[in-house]
């Protein structure tokens, strides 16, 4: 006779966005010092939040990683993991209990083909090809990225997502609630919340919102925290924001 299992766990997948701690140097002092005066400017944005660890910078030079997730931790930072790490220093961060991230780039996480390079597993034609080494090309085809749109409020504590295209929100984004998108984001009403563009590295990702009111925004992992009174330049107005170099400006429009 059969019964039912009630099940102890289950193991989905889903998407976070997470902030980025990228290390320049591997001088724990040092990123202390500049961590702390940072943090400070944040006020309590980043209080308990879970951290990735870039380690591009450091182009494989030694680090102390047990130091540096006591520093992260008095920092009250939740060190979740590494990426961009050298075999070594993934080594070591594996040692200390951290994960290794792969990036967020669709090249990064197709799965490896045979011969060690990256393939798309939906294509069979592509497969066919490498494995010939044909030269033939593809044809080109005009594919618009998708773009999602959301008409209903955004409520604290909800995250919508637009993955691969732009996000266009024609509802208030209330504080507390989050938008995220790959591309571009608007928002033709009130902005209260957190609005992250370019999540997976698009530098050209822009923001706009309607009624800027947001406690932060973000393109391609460089953000600006409004946790106190935004300026009065562009409170409440209708303003883009946009990369200029590594600086996020936003300015009114």
């Amino acid at each position: 006779m059969q019964t039912d299992v009630e099940l102890a766990v289950d193991l989905k997948g889903t998407v976070f966005t997470l902030p980025v701690l990228q290390i320049h140097s591997s001088s724990i002092e040092a990123i202390e010092l500049e961590l702390t005066e940072r943090l400070a400017a944040a006020l309590t944005f980043f209080q308990h939040a879970p951290v990735v660890i870039d380690l591009e910078k450091l182009a494989g030079r030694a680090l102390d990683f047990g130091e540096l997730l006591k520093l992260l931790a008095r920092q009250d930072l939740v060190s979740v993991g590494v990426k961009n790490g050298s075999a070594q220093q993934n080594a070591l961060a594996i040692s200390a209990g951290l994960a290794v991230l792969k990036g967020g780039t669709l090249q990064d996480i197709l799965p490896e083909t045979t011969d060690g390079s990256k393939g798309d597993p939906g294509s069979e034609k592509a497969t066919s090809l490498a494995k010939s080494g044909s030269t033939e090309t593809m044809p080109e085809t005009c594919v618009a990225a998708p773009t999602k749109v959301v008409t209903q409020p955004v409520r604290s504590g909800q995250q919508i997502y637009a993955r691969g295209g732009d996000l266009i929100v024609l509802a208030a984004v209330n504080p507390g609630a989050e938008i995220v998108a790959d591309g571009n984001i608007h928002v033709y009403a009130p902005m209260k919340g957190r609005a992250l563009a370019g999540v997976l590295g698009n530098a050209h990702a822009r923001i706009f919102c309607h009624a800027m009111q947001a406690e932060l925004i973000a393109i391609a992992g460089n953000f600006r925290v409004f946790e106190d009174q935004l300026p009065a330049n562009i409170r409440g107005k209708t303003v883009q924001a946009y990369l200029d170099g590594e600086q996020l400006l936003v300015e009114a429009i």
